[in-house]
């Protein structure tokens, strides 16, 4: 059975962009609508969308996934089309097409990191871990938050936790920019460097889709704190976007990424991630002399050496 025909005023084709006239948002009937689900709805435009003559004004979406359409006569109507390997839908006014200088702003908007620690849009987080931090305060629990801020995090074998970071709240937080993900329709859509590595670690159309391939995957793992751990899964999804054009992630340069970029969540986030460590390591003293402090030193550097072996030298050793 042949696809259904779309409202006059969209086109539905795959091939190249066209590149015909363009018009402003505002004088446009319908604006394009992503659902992160995978959906796609043509409504009208929001009165507040802004509009602006010199502005470019194109907007493309190449979506590997299953599209449904709406006209304005009948808003909505969900009417499911055949599933096609590289879709491109773009919303068109007459001869132009429009689009935005921020199409992944307005397509998907973030909401504000709450400072009181319950949700972090496309964040990632960290929080220390009993005892472990206390000899070592650069080990943590890590976790990745979705694009409404709802934090998911490899808490044990088996479970991948949703909004409910295991060993407490965050204490530290890192916002990352989904303009420097790649989301590819296709091989030949790739916007990073590495689009056969990237294809082969797993891709994805979307920040909570990467997300949740990642939580299958995990899903199906046993917790380890050396070999498999809360930082590969979010290395793990980190490879999935491609984020900053690297499919190199792992637990290494993702720690380092958040304790030299990651902010602390307030003044009650530091005691509480530094001030064990303080008291273990003045206790050790009193009672053992310096040579505790040699001791610490030692534990951490055994602790790094492995990681940095599992990691570059026997590859698949740490995941």
């Amino acid at each position: 059975m042949p696809p259904p025909t779309l409202p006059a005023a969209s086109r539905l084709r795959s091939g190249p962009t066209s590149t015909s006239a363009q018009s402003p948002v505002a004088e446009c009937p319908l604006a394009l609508h992503v659902i992160h689900t995978g959906w796609v709805r043509v409504a009208s435009p929001s009165p507040s969308t802004p509009a602006s003559a010199s502005s470019p004004m194109r907007q493309t979406l190449d979506l590997h996934l299953l599209g449904a359409v709406a006209s304005q006569s009948n808003p909505f109507p969900m009417r499911l089309l055949r599933r096609i390997p590289l879709l491109v839908v773009e919303a068109a006014c007459g001869d132009g097409v429009v689009s935005s200088s921020n199409e992944m702003q307005e397509l998907w908007p973030l909401g504000e990191v709450d400072q009181k620690g319950t949700r972090f849009p496309c964040c990632i987080v960290w929080t220390p871990l009993p005892v472990v931090s206390w000899l070592a305060p650069y080990i943590g629990h890590v976790g990745i938050a979705r694009e409404d801020g709802t934090v998911m995090d490899f808490a044990g074998s088996n479970f991948v936790s949703v909004d409910d970071l295991a060993y407490g709240s965050a204490a530290r937080y890192l916002q990352l920019d989904r303009r420097k993900c790649c989301f590819p329709a296709n091989l030949a859509a790739h916007v990073c460097a590495r689009s056969y590595e990237h294809s082969e670690a797993g891709t994805a159309i979307s920040w909570d889709d990467a997300l949740q391939s990642g939580a299958r995957r995990f899903e199906h793992k046993c917790y380890n704190l050396f070999t498999c751990n809360s930082h590969s899964f979010v290395a793990s999804c980190l490879n999935r976007l491609a984020y900053g054009g690297s499919v190199g992630w792992n637990v290494l340069n993702l720690a380092a990424l958040v304790w030299l970029r990651g902010r602390w969540l307030g003044k009650m986030a530091v005691v509480r991630s530094l001030l064990p460590f303080a008291a273990v390591a003045c206790v050790g003293v009193l009672m053992a002399g310096w040579s505790f402090l040699i001791g610490m030193a030692a534990f951490s550097s055994l602790l790094l050496g492995w990681f940095v072996l599992g990691v570059y030298c026997f590859k698949g050793l740490v995941c």
